[in-house]
C-alpha cells in the first residue's frame, strides 16, 4: 500500500507526527511519501498534519485523516505509534526530534499547551528517538519535572548537543539547575522566555547563575511576546542591557486567529533584524514603516 502524508504548514519545520506515522507504516511493510494536496489522490491511503490554525486549510479528498493542534487540540496519535522512534529519513534530517516531557505546570493565557497536552508528566526518554549527535527537544517545561532533570543529566553524560527550542522556563533556574545545564553541550544559546515584565528578575537572575557557571554560548536567546509595543519596549531594553539576544513574536490568538497588527509585526522584525536592531532607534524605524505604508 502507497501512503501519503501531507504536512499542510510546509516543510520548513519538520512533522513529528508525520514522521511518526511513517514509521509506523514502513514498519508494517508499506511505501510512505511526503504528498501535496494536489497528488494526494494518487496514493491508496493518506494522512495530513497541520500544526497552526492560521495555515489555510487545503482541500483534501475526504478519505484524508487529518489533525494536529491546527484542526483539533484533542485528537492525538494512538499511543503505540506515539512512542515510535520517528522516521528521520522523510524529511531527511541529520538530527532527532522529540519531547522528553509533555505538557506544563503553567496556565499563559496564550498557551494552547494545557488544554492539548494537560499537566507535565513523562513521556520518552532520550535514548528512545535520540539517534544523531544533534536532538531538538519540543518540551514546554522541561526543568519543572524531575524526569527532566534526570534526562538533562543523561544528555550530559551522553554528549549530545542539544536545543530546547521552545525555551527553558527561567523561574525554575535555580544555582544547582545552572550548574547541571553548563555540563550539557548546546546547539544554539539557551534559549529563555520574557513574555511579562514579572519574568525580568527571574530572567536576570538565571542569566547571571549561567554566565556565572559558563553555560555557553553566553549570548543567551529570549523570547519576547509583543502585545502592548511600550511595554514590550522596556523588556527588549532590558534584555540589551543584559547582552542577550531578545526575539521578539507578535501576540497571535491560535483560539480567534486574530491576526497580529501591522505595528507589532513592525516591531518584531525591527528587534529580530539584528543589524537594523543595532543601528536603527524604534522610534526612527517606526516612522520609516508608517511613511512607507501610506505610500
Amino acid at each position: 500500500m502507497r501512503v501519503g502524508l501531507v504536512d499542510i504548514d510546509g516543510h520548513n519545520y519538520p512533522n513529528l507526527a508525520l514522521m511518526k506515522l511513517s514509521a509506523h507504516f514502513k514498519a508494517t511493510g508499506h511505501e510512505v511519501k511526503l504528498a501535496t494536496p494536489d497528488n494526494i489522490k494518487d496514493f491508496d491511503c493518506g494522512f495530513a498534519s497541520k500544526v497552526f490554525s492560521f495555515t489555510l486549510m487545503p482541500e483534501l479528498p475526504d478519505w484524508v485523516e487529518v489533525g494536529g493542534s491546527g484542526i483539533n487540540l484533542k485528537v492525538a496519535l494512538p499511543d503505540e505509534v506515539e512512542h515510535l522512534c520517528p522516521d528521520y529519513d522523510l524529511y531527511d534530517l541529520d538530527y532527532s526530534l522529540g519531547f522528553l516531557t509533555r505538557g506544563c505546570i503553567r496556565n499563559c493565557g496564550w498557551c494552547i499547551v494545557p488544554e492539548k497536552e494537560g499537566p507535565i508528566q513523562v513521556h520518552a526518554d532520550i535514548t528512545d528517538f535520540a539517534k544523531h549527535r544533534d536532538v531538538v527537544l519540543m518540551d514546554n517545561n522541561v526543568l519543572a519535572h524531575d524526569h527532566g532533570i534526570r534526562q538533562l543529566e543523561k544528555i550530559a553524560g551522553l554528549g549530545l548537543r542539544v536545543d530546547f527550542n521552545q525555551g527553558l522556563d527561567a523561574r525554575l533556574i535555580d544555582d544547582a539547575t545552572a550548574r547541571l545545564l553548563a555540563k550539557v553541550k548546546w546547539l544554539t544559546p539557551i534559549r529563555l522566555a520574557c513574555d511579562s515584565q514579572a519574568m525580568m528578575p527571574y530572567i536576570q537572575k538565571a542569566v547571571n547563575l549561567l554566565r556565572w557557571y559558563n553555560a555557553t554560548p553566553r549570548a543567551y536567546f529570549v523570547y519576547v511576546l509583543v502585545k502592548d509595543i511600550p511595554e514590550a519596549m522596556e523588556r527588549v531594553r532590558f534584555l540589551k542591557g543584559l547582552n542577550v539576544d531578545p526575539f521578539a513574536q507578535p501576540y497571535r490568538d491560535f483560539r480567534t486567529n486574530i491576526e497580529p497588527t501591522k505595528e507589532q509585526k513592525a516591531f518584531a522584525r525591527w528587534v529580530n533584524h539584528k543589524a537594523i536592531f543595532k543601528s536603527v532607534l524604534w522610534e526612527d524605524y517606526r516612522s520609516q514603516y508608517i511613511h512607507m505604508s501610506k505610500i
